[in-house]
């Protein structure tokens, strides 16, 4: 069964744009359902996608972690998905169920950056993962939290 979130418009899902204001013009947030928050919530890696300059996609596996209806990931500064997104915050991100790969969520949505001065967020990520702190980086390599926000929200469990 496949199930979309997205603001009720009375428009056809594929006619409707891939940002979704509300009454007001401000942007509003998808709701995640339960799958998608058992997916985001396990030892599940995620897939990334960005737009370089060129517009060609640039994808990256990733540790994730929900927050709320939002899900976050940590990533260098000077990585090129870190430029992407600072130039261009659109983003689509999916995870699949290891066990039945029928069941997936896609999360597509625009990406807010905040610096990471104290590294937590991969710190989290490392203990959720392999139950261990991560691997030292020196304090002058510069780390951001990616918080995703979802603009639209699919699942498909099988």
């Amino acid at each position: 069964m496949q199930t979309i979130y997205q603001w009720n418009t009375g428009v056809p899902v594929s006619q409707q744009c891939a940002f979704f204001p509300d009454h007001a013009g401000t942007p509003i947030m998808m709701d995640m359902d339960a799958l998608a928050r058992k997916l985001l919530d396990g030892k599940n890696f995620a897939t990334i996608a960005t737009l370089n300059a060129d517009g060609s996609p640039q994808t990256s596996v990733m540790w994730v972690k929900r927050d709320g209806d939002s899900v976050l990931f940590s990533t260098r500064a000077d990585r090129q998905k870190a430029r992407n997104l600072r130039r261009d915050p659109r983003l689509s991100l999916s995870v699949f169920d290891p066990e039945n790969p029928y069941r997936y969520v896609e999360i597509r949505g625009r990406a807010e950056l905040t610096d990471d001065p104290d590294k937590t967020l991969p710190r989290e990520l490392s203990h959720k993962y392999v139950d261990a702190d991560p691997p030292y980086e020196p304090a002058e390599l510069l780390r951001v939290i990616v918080r995703v926000v979802p603009d639209k929200v699919i699942t498909f469990g099988a």
